[in-house]
């Protein structure tokens, strides 16, 4: 089968097309043939060896695809062969096929195109814990997505908004800010051209926001985490800026506020029932038409490198996927 194998840490471009071996079931695990693969920040770190985890040389990236099952491995119930489904894994995504456990296999709505089933696992159920589980977001509080044209960006705003918040989309231009409209936003701040800091005090009247999703750390982080509201909820999604950011605890102290860490991974290893229930919930919004997910941009498989650039470069507006 085809795969895109990463054979030494460097670059996008560095990924190599390779012939491999289609892999083998082994019981409690299922093959899918995989129709689409989600592309994400954390396949770009990894690919250069800066991710928590690095698999051993070569691998293919890729966190989440989706497709049909085309083989069960001993020991598995409740699946079929034939299903449409999504996955989820800690790599090797990028591939003509895949071997996953069983337990990270969710099943995919009929009406369901496959690039949106390989655009849900990680954006919308990172941004769902994130809110529903870590911050307790409630109904008419406001939440403020910094990073809010990316994938996981995008996805924290529209599920705030149907948890009824009141939602602040920031990120570098209008262009992309025109998209998080799109998806929901009730107020917009372009950081690349305005102020952060004194946008958010006039939009929230002075009072901050209430919860604040970052993806982006760095600069952000130092400026956003300051415009906090009274027993406000940080969350801590990632670090795209490239700057893991530190904070002063008096800001946490005088604000009563909480800084939030939100590794949706880790879940899998610790408490799974929440990813369970997470993705149940999301489902049922997705059938009642209250979620949409978009992907703005679809690559051929053999145009893995095309992709992991676009995000390398931030040029990237909404979600990317690979097409196989």
């Amino acid at each position: 089968m085809k795969a895109v194998h990463c054979v030494q840490f460097g670059a996008p471009e560095s990924l190599v097309i390779a012939d491999i071996a289609s892999p083998s079931t082994v019981p409690g695990t299922v093959k899918i043939g995989v129709r689409a693969c989600g592309v994400n920040f954390p396949d770009l770190l990894m690919i250069q060896g800066l991710y928590q985890f690095k698999p051993p040389l070569p691998f293919s990236p890729g966190l989440e695809v989706a497709g049909d099952i085309i083989e069960l491995g001993a020991g598995v119930e409740g699946l079929r062969i034939g299903d449409r489904v999504m996955a989820t894994m800690t790599y090797g995504g990028f591939a003509e096929a895949v071997v996953v456990p069983a337990a990270s296999v969710l099943p995919m709505p009929d009406n369901m195109p496959y690039k949106v089933g390989a655009a849900i696992p990680l954006a919308y159920g990172t941004a769902h814990v994130a809110l529903a589980h870590r911050a307790q977001l409630r109904t008419g509080e406001t939440l403020l997505v910094l990073g809010a044209a990316g994938g996981v960006g995008l996805a924290a705003v529209e599920i705030g908004k149907v948890m009824g918040a009141r939602v602040i989309a920031a990120a570098s231009s209008d262009e992309k800010l025109q998209i998080a409209l799109q998806q929901g936003a009730d107020e917009t701040i372009n950081y690349g051209a305005e102020d952060l800091r004194q946008q958010i005090k006039a939009l929230t009247l002075d009072k901050g926001a209430d919860v604040i999703f970052d993806p982006v750390g760095g600069d952000l982080f130092d400026t956003a985490v300051r415009r906090i509201a009274w027993e406000g909820r940080y969350l801590v999604i990632g670090f795209a800026s490239g700057r893991i950011p530190s904070l002063p605890a008096n800001i946490v102290l005088l604000k009563n506020a909480s800084l939030v860490g939100v590794f949706w991974g880790a879940y899998q290893m610790h408490d799974p029932i929440v990813i369970q229930k997470s993705f149940q919930q999301l489902l049922r919004w997705y059938a009642e038409g209250k979620l949409q997910p978009r992907v703005r941009t679809t690559f051929a498989l053999d145009d893995a490198a095309r992709a992991l650039r676009e995000i390398m470069d931030r040029r990237a507006m909404g979600k990317i996927v690979l097409t196989a």
